[in-house]
């Protein structure tokens, strides 16, 4: 597994080695030995999957409050998203940052997302579907989002936004000014 560092800290692209031959493909999605190897220490113990129908669907910027914050191991089965990562933690020298990166069934790309980072995503095909895994349980009193058409933040979709298809509570989620937001950099570094 190759790990890339992204401008957030903490937030990681993981390339697993991918075995080819005329049959296919095989890796490993997930291993913690190598994770370990690699200095990084979680305790999945939830799964998620996401089926998304249509292009130029958007979801996000979903994130959990502390005490039940999560961290999200994300990775696309079939189909193509850019996926994107806010940093949320208040005195944080990238808050209100983003990062981006194509994820698909081709690249095999995984983001890793730590707790104290707002995440969405837009599908680039139809047909998608995501696989989370997640350190700490839902919580549906914890559950929050940031609203995606925040000027400050300023995501680059790069399609217009009458193209979008999103549900109407990520579309009337509150600004980054005004979210629920108990993450500290301070405590989390």
């Amino acid at each position: 597994m190759k790990v890339e560092s992204t401008k957030l800290d903490g937030v990681l692209i993981l390339n697993p080695h991918v075995f080819n031959d005329e049959r296919g493909f095989f890796y490993e999605s997930y291993s913690k030995r190598k994770f370990l190897e690699n200095g990084l220490d979680y305790n999945f113990i939830q799964d998620n999957q996401s089926y998304n129908k249509y292009k130029h669907t958007f979801r996000g910027f979903h994130y959990q409050m502390n005490p039940k914050s999560q961290t999200t191991l994300v990775r696309v089965v079939s189909g193509e998203i850019i996926d994107y990562v806010i940093d949320i933690r208040k005195k944080s020298p990238t808050y209100g940052q983003y990062v981006s990166q194509i994820l698909s069934s081709d690249n095999h790309k995984q983001m890793l997302i730590p707790k104290g980072f707002a995440h969405g995503y837009l599908t680039l095909t139809d047909n998608v579907t995501i696989l989370y895994k997640m350190d700490e349980l839902y919580s549906p009193n914890h559950d929050r989002i940031l609203n995606f058409m925040d000027s400050t933040i300023n995501i680059k979709l790069n399609i217009d936004k009458s193209e979008l298809i999103i549900a109407d509570k990520d579309n009337s989620a509150p600004m980054l000014a005004q979210i629920d937001n108990n993450f500290l950099y301070e405590e989390m570094i």
